[in-house]
């Protein structure tokens, strides 16, 4: 059995020599306190502390020496390693305080200076109405549904019980896409999406839809060639005109508060029965009506505005929609929601709406608050 090994050749292991050892602990020293950024500092960390320093060489060759020679030479390898690692972390310290001054300096803000402001914006009047009563039927179990503003001819007219004849076809009123023949036009209701809704989810159905519609109409103070509707559909087993009432008093509450809701009997195609619903005038409550020395200018003393209209559906629309008009029935409703926001706000002109003025978005705001 051999003994130790006692012997070994000194140049082979000349990095763990005390002096070599010194001078490195002396080089790494003086390039941690030369560095004066953070960067600086991760290069002298690399060069004299990193893996391929000559410390972690000196480190590699202790096992090269016989037993007895190596307690000592660790030793002094990590008493050196651990000089350096403190003066790097102390060092870190101080170069991190001294960025931390330097950007504060930089980034200083002068107070006293003077500040360009950019004025805020404000939702359209339009658009905050549409979510307020959004939000009256979200809270009532419906959802919310959506369509193609350029619709075809089938959902905006046939499939709503309005025939090749209508008037409601004719150019003065809706806005055809070229080619005619295409049989594209922009929907001048948003009706048609109560139809893609019954094709797409069946029944039992509670939506309502707003959107813009567009209509060949003159550009005046109580006409818009492009405005906004929201309209209602419900479908389901048992629905009645009651429903329906009662359906428009919540709505109309929540909008304009206490007031009252009346219908007069109309025609539209896609309903049957059909009618006008009209508002008590929530400015007077009617007590212009007859009354000379106390007129209204919201309802011009009659008492009510007219809201929008609505009815039970028509069997033919059911049908046509793939609806078995013998088990279910409903009812729709459609309002213009700018008139709307006339009658909350007072607003005298409909082209305010369009002029993009912000000053109006937020008188109007503020008046309706």
């Amino acid at each position: 059995m051999s003994g130790p090994n006692d012997n070994f050749d000194p140049k082979q292991v000349a990095a763990l020599d005390a002096s070599a050892i010194e001078r490195y602990v002396h080089d790494a020293l003086e390039a941690i306190a030369a560095a004066t950024s953070t960067a600086e500092l991760k290069r002298a960390r690399h060069d004299h502390a990193g893996d391929t320093s000559p410390l972690a060489l000196a480190n590699r060759e202790i096992g090269a020496l016989p037993p007895q020679a190596r307690k000592e030479a660790g030793r002094r390898v990590g008493e050196a390693r651990g000089t350096v690692s403190r003066a790097l972390s102390e060092r870190q310290d101080e170069v991190a305080a001294a960025e931390l001054e330097a950007s504060l300096v930089v980034e200083r803000v002068d107070m006293t200076l003077p500040v360009t402001l950019r004025p805020q914006g404000a939702l359209h009047p339009v658009t905050t109405l549409i979510d307020e009563m959004i939000d009256v039927f979200v809270a009532m179990g419906w959802e919310v549904a959506d369509g193609p503003e350029l619709e075809a001819e089938w959902y905006n007219f046939d499939a709503l019980n309005l025939g090749p004849d209508h008037p409601a076809r004719a150019l003065q009123d809706t806005l055809w896409v070229d080619p005619p023949s295409g049989g594209k036009l922009m929907r001048t209701q948003t009706s048609p999406v109560q139809a893609r809704a019954l094709l797409e989810y069946g029944v039992p159905l509670y939506v309502i839809s707003p959107g813009k519609v567009f209509r060949a109409d003159e550009y005046d103070a109580t006409h818009l060639p492009v405005f906004h509707q929201l309209e209602g559909l419900v479908v389901d087993r048992g629905i009645s005109m009651a429903d329906l009432r009662g359906t428009l008093d919540h709505l109309a509450r929540a909008m304009f508060g206490d007031v009252r809701t009346r219908m007069r009997p109309h025609y539209f195609p896609f309903t049957e029965p059909s009618a006008e619903v009209d508002l008590e005038c929530f400015v007077c409550h009617g007590a212009s009506v007859g009354n000379p020395d106390a007129p209204c200018r919201t309802c011009k003393s009659e008492g009510w505005i007219e809201w929008g209209g609505c009815g039970v559906v028509n069997p033919r629309v059911l049908r046509a929609c793939g609806v078995d008009p013998d088990v279910y029935s409903g009812f729709a409703f459609g309002m213009g929601v700018d008139r709307t926001v006339m009658f909350r706000t007072g607003a005298p002109d409909l082209r305010d709406f369009v002029e993009g003025d912000i000053r109006f978005s937020r008188s109007i705001l503020g008046g309706s608050r």
